[in-house]
This record gives structure tokens, C-alpha cells and sequence, in this order.
């Protein structure tokens, strides 16, 4: 179990990033439909729970590398290309993401220039991005439990703090951008964007782990506990939309309300997951390249990062607004073949096992 929660916490730690811990992509993608919108949430939370199961249980049944081979054998080779297409455009993309995401933490809460945030986190990724995968993934899931002690404290002040009716408070979140039609797609296309960001990664840290069984109960418990944290974010900014819905990040406004000390402190945090989430996108990307700790992968690794700090500086709303949507429409794909993976398995075990009871049968005939 030990060994499950620590994958858990690590498929968290992968896909919460910049977006999700600051409250941006939670107040886009379910505050801004309002009531509506944790509907959207809990449909986010029983698909998070199956793809997060199925995607370490993958990883750790082929014992890959590279999300590569995972994806050709279970997609075949036409869309396997269409896919790996995809996912390959997605990791650099969110990393590139998370490095404004950076500039926007240290520039909401210190003040400072977005070029002094961004300039940090990249130079922290080339630098952990040189260790083993297995090393990287300790250090992905490290954090995630102090992101979950924080978002639960903010929900829970944001809750009986509430001011105002909830129909005011609805038509106030109604009020708020977004690129998604209703709250139906909204979920269905968070789960889909996260599952192409996550789906590398998740790959990576389960064919670390050579149990299956251990392997998809992390999944499972990290999917589980991803959704969970929706709902609650969800919840949180939803109570305080008239105080942070203009905020680049709502939560770390509310954390600031709380407590001058605190909001110091869910900075620190924000930019932790923000880090997490860039390194195991970089670290996959390059992975899918070269072989990781290799001489090749490490030079991939410092031009991909000097590369992705240069397109950093188109703006992180903006990024969530209209590039998130786009790889959650893209990613339907995956979604669609992790749903009919384990089907096509059972058929071919118990198709191979029929066939197995003929050979047998056949011998002893003959003898």
C-alpha cells in the first residue's frame, strides 16, 4: 500500500501544475458554469479514477522507457502516430505553460518581474532533469501532500465564510470567461487535456513499478484523489467569486485572505507543483527522444528548456484559455483508446487461452 499511495502522489503531483494548484484551470473549466459546474467536476473525478488506473497499469505491465511503445501496441500503428503526435506537442506545450504559470506566482504574491520566476524554475528543471526517472518521481510526489493539506484548509474557510446567496454567487461565476461550451464538455475535456499531459509521465512511473497490481492502485488512489481535489477547488473559488474571479491566481488570493503568512507559504507550494508538473513534462518529452541519463538526453534536455523559456513569455492566461482546450479536444483520442484497451486485452487472453485448450487437447488425441 505504501508503495500504491506513493505512485498516488505522484499522479497527482504530475498533473497539478501551474493551472489547477493556482485555481485558473478549475475556475475556467467548472466555477465559470456555476452551480452546473460541479457536475462537471464529479464527472471529472470517476473518469480521473479510470484513467489514472489504467495508464500505471500500462506502464507497468510493458516496463518501458519511453511512452512510445505503450502507445503503438495499444492504439496500433496508424493512430499510434496520431497520438504520439499529440502527446509529444502536449508535453512541450504545458511545460512551456508552467514556466509563465512561475512568472505569474512570484509576480502576483512578491511583485517581481514574470522574467525572474520563469528564469528560476527553468534553471531548477535543467538541473533535476539530469537524475534517473525513478529519482524524479520521489521528488514529484514529495510535495503533493502539503498541496493537498492546503487545498482542504481553503476549502474549508471558503465554506463557512461564504457571503452572499448561491444564486448570486452563480450568476457571479456565470459571469467568468471560458472557451467550453457547457459544463458536459468541460469536464469531459479536462480529464481528456490532463490525461495527454499526464499520460508520459504516468506511463514512466509505472514501469518503475514491476507489481501490476500496486501499479494500478496508485493510479487509482492518485485519479481518486485528483478529483477529489477538483471538487474541493472548485467548491473554494466558488464561495469566494466575487473576491478572486479577476485574479490570474484565485487560490493564492484566498490564501492571502486568510493569512499574509500563509499566502507566503501557498506560494511556495504553487511554485513547488508548478515545478513538478514542468519537470515530468520535459523530463517525458526528452525521454521520448533519447534515453534518459544518457550523454544525448542531457543536451536534448538543455536546448528543449531554452527553447520552451522563449515561448514562455506569450502569458499564462491566455495559454489556459485557449491552448488547454484545444489538447483536451486533440487528447479525446487517448481517452477513447484506454477505454477499449482492457477490452481488446480480455478478448486477446481468453482468446489465447481457448487456443491453448485446443493445442493441449489435440496432443493427447494424437497420443
Amino acid at each position: 500500500m505504501k508503495r500504491s499511495l506513493k505512485i498516488g502522489s505522484a499522479f497527482i503531483g504530475v498533473i497539478v501544475g501551474a493551472g489547477f494548484a493556482s485555481g485558473q484551470e478549475v475556475l475556467q473549466y467548472f466555477t465559470s458554469f456555476g452551480l452546473m459546474g460541479i457536475f462537471g467536476a464529479i464527472i471529472a473525478t470517476a473518469l480521473f479514477t479510470y484513467v489514472g488506473m489504467v495508464l500505471v497499469w500500462l506502464g507497468s505491465s510493458s516496463q518501458t522507457t519511453s511512452h512510445k511503445d505503450v502507445i503503438y501496441k495499444i492504439s496500433g500503428k496508424y493512430l499510434g502516430i496520431v497520438i504520439d503526435a499529440i502527446l509529444i506537442f502536449t508535453l512541450f506545450g504545458v511545460g512551456v505553460v508552467m514556466i509563465a504559470g512561475a512568472g505569474s506566482n512570484l509576480n502576483q504574491q512578491f511583485g517581481m518581474p514574470h522574467i525572474v520566476g520563469a528564469s528560476i524554475l527553468t534553471i531548477l528543471i535543467i538541473l533535476i532533469g539530469m537524475l534517473k526517472v525513478d529519482r524524479v518521481v520521489s521528488i514529484i510526489g514529495s510535495v503533493t501532500p502539503i498541496l493537498i493539506f492546503f487545498v482542504i484548509i481553503i476549502s474549508l474557510y471558503s465554506l463557512l465564510t461564504i457571503d452572499g446567496s448561491l444564486t448570486v454567487l452563480d450568476s457571479i461565476a456565470k459571469e467568468q470567461t471560458s472557451t467550453l461550451p457547457n459544463w458536459f464538455v468541460s469536464g469531459i475535456n479536462y480529464v481528456s487535456f490532463n490525461t495527454a499531459v499526464g499520460a508520459s509521465m504516468a506511463i514512466l512511473m509505472g514501469s518503475a513499478e514491476t507489481n501490476r497490481k500496486t501499479a494500478a492502485v496508485g493510479g487509482l488512489i492518485g485519479g481518486l484523489g485528483l478529483g477529489i481535489l477538483i471538487l474541493l477547488s472548485n467548491l473554494a473559488i466558488f464561495a469566494k467569486i466575487e473576491e478572486v474571479g479577476n485574479l490570474e491566481m484565485p487560490m493564492l488570493g484566498i490564501v492571502n485572505n486568510i493569512s499574509p503568512f500563509l499566502g507566503l507559504l501557498m506560494s511556495l507550494v504553487l511554485f513547488a507543483m508548478i515545478f513538478n508538473t514542468a519537470l515530468s513534462m520535459f523530463f517525458s518529452f526528452t525521454a521520448r527522444i533519447a534515453e534518459s541519463g544518457s550523454p544525448k538526453f542531457k543536451v536534448l534536455f538543455i536546448i528543449t528548456m531554452i527553447a520552451a523559456y522563449a515561448a514562455s513569455f506569450l502569458g499564462f492566461t491566455d495559454l489556459v484559455a485557449y491552448f488547454y482546450p484545444l489538447i483536451g479536444y486533440l487528447g479525446l483520442l487517448l481517452i477513447v483508446v484506454l477505454f477499449v484497451t482492457p477490452i481488446r486485452m480480455k478478448k486477446k487472453k481468453v482468446t489465447l487461452q481457448h487456443d491453448n485448450q485446443e493445442t493441449k487437447k489435440s496432443k493427447e488425441r494424437v497420443s
